[in-house]
Order: structure tokens, then C-alpha cells, then sequence
């Protein structure tokens, strides 16, 4: 039943938004450049890599040795208003449609996050990834990582049909408040590899301390 829903409602949805959709591709690549679309590796069913899409967000700014700059100064303040109205996850349809990700499900974070997820936490990856999830509707982008990997395999472990049709409607009525969303979010936390790299390194140190 989820994935007749995920194709009938992402067929329903790229339909009613060609128009809207052909219009941001247009902006993108007169504000952007090209290619319109940004395509990136992240893990899908089984932790198995897929090519997600959305749309341009940031420019191909480098520095003067060739080397691009930081994600905070290539983000135009048009990639913002496309982050901060989630218009640029709109291409995702498309991976629902292929079979990628679902429309509900936990969201398909970075390949080099992979190692740091504990046992527990790679449950989020017995399922395919979502657009949208319980995470989403429940704080986004401004919880910790904790927290938004303990929902999203709250979300694994209850998931139903009528649980997905909830969190879709919730998430429109969120992106219109633009609720709980940071355009570039590594502004107001560290990326997952960093924040648990750190604190195993402080765990290291302190076992180090306590032998010495």
C-alpha cells in the first residue's frame, strides 16, 4: 500500500506542480547557472547509494587556488528562500517515483555519516528514506542529532499508513509557517561526523586521564 501511495501521490504531485516546477528551474538557471538540478550520493534502502536530487541552492564560488568556498558563502539569498520554502527538495519527487526514497521515511543524510550511526540508529536504514519524516514535523533541522535520529527510528519501529498520511499533512502546514527550518544548517551545529568524532575523541582523552 506505501509505495501504490508513493507513486500515485508523486505522479499527482510532479503533475500539478509542472508548472511551478519548470518556473524555479527556470530561476535557478538564470540566477544559478547550470546545471539546474544538484545531484548528490546519499544512502537509500540497506544503506545502498542513490542519487538524490534537488534543486541549485549555492553558486561555484572558489578561492584564488581553485578549492570551492564554504557552503555558507557560495548560499545566494535566492538558494535561501528555495531552502526556506523546501522548494528545492520538489526534484525528490522523481526518487519517489524511481523508487529511491518514499514519501515519508527518515531522511537520507550524508554517505560519510555512515560510520558514526550506532547499532540502534542504522534501523532508520531497514527502510527507504523519505522526503519527509516524523523528524521533520518534530523540530528539523533545530534538534540535535540525537534527538532527530531517536524520531526518526521512533518513526521505523510505528510507522503505518494512516501515521504517513498525518506527517504529510503536517508537513505542508509546517513548510507554509516555514516552521522549525534553517536554511544552512551547519550555521547553528556541527555536521553528525564532527559533533560524534569530537566526542569520541573527548571520551578518548578522558579514559587517557583517568589511566594516567
Amino acid at each position: 500500500m506505501k509505495r501504490a501511495f508513493d507513486i500515485c501521490a508523486a505522479l499527482s504531485a510532479l503533475l500539478l506542480l509542472s508548472p511551478l516546477l519548470l518556473s524555479t528551474a527556470l530561476l535557478v538557471r538564470i540566477k544559478l547557472g547550470s546545471p539546474v538540478i544538484f545531484s548528490q550520493p546519499r544512502p537509500g534502502r540497506h544503506g545502498r547509494p542513490f542519487s538524490i536530487l534537488k534543486f541549485r541552492t549555492m553558486t561555484d564560488r572558489r578561492d584564488e587556488a581553485g578549492n570551492l568556498l564554504l557552503d555558507a558563502e557560495r548560499l545566494t539569498p535566492f538558494g535561501r528562500m528555495l531552502r526556506s520554502t523546501s522548494l528545492d527538495e520538489l526534484p525528490e519527487l522523481i526518487n519517489v517515483l524511481k523508487g529511491d526514497m518514499s514519501l515519508v521515511g527518515p531522511r537520507p543524510l550524508l554517505m560519510r555519516y555512515l560510520p558514526y550511526y550506532t547499532e540502534r540508529e542504522n534501523l532508520r536504514h531497514t527502510i527507504r528514506p523519505g522526503i519527509t519524516g516524523w523528524a521533520q514535523i518534530n523540530g528539523r533541522n533545530c534538534l540535535g542529532w540525537d534527538d532527530r535520529l531517536a524520531l526518526d527510528i521512533w518513526y521505523v519501529e510505528h510507522r503505518s499508513f494512516l501515521l504517513d498520511l498525518s506527517i504529510i499533512f503536517r508537513t505542508v502546514a509546517a513548510v507554509f509557517k516555514r516552521e522549525g527550518l534553517v536554511a544552512d544548517p551547519r550555521s547553528i551545529m556541527l555536521n553528525l561526523d564532527e559533533e560524534r568524532a569530537g566526542r569520541q575523541e573527548l571520551s578518548r582523552q578522558g579514559s587517557d586521564s583517568h589511566g594516567t
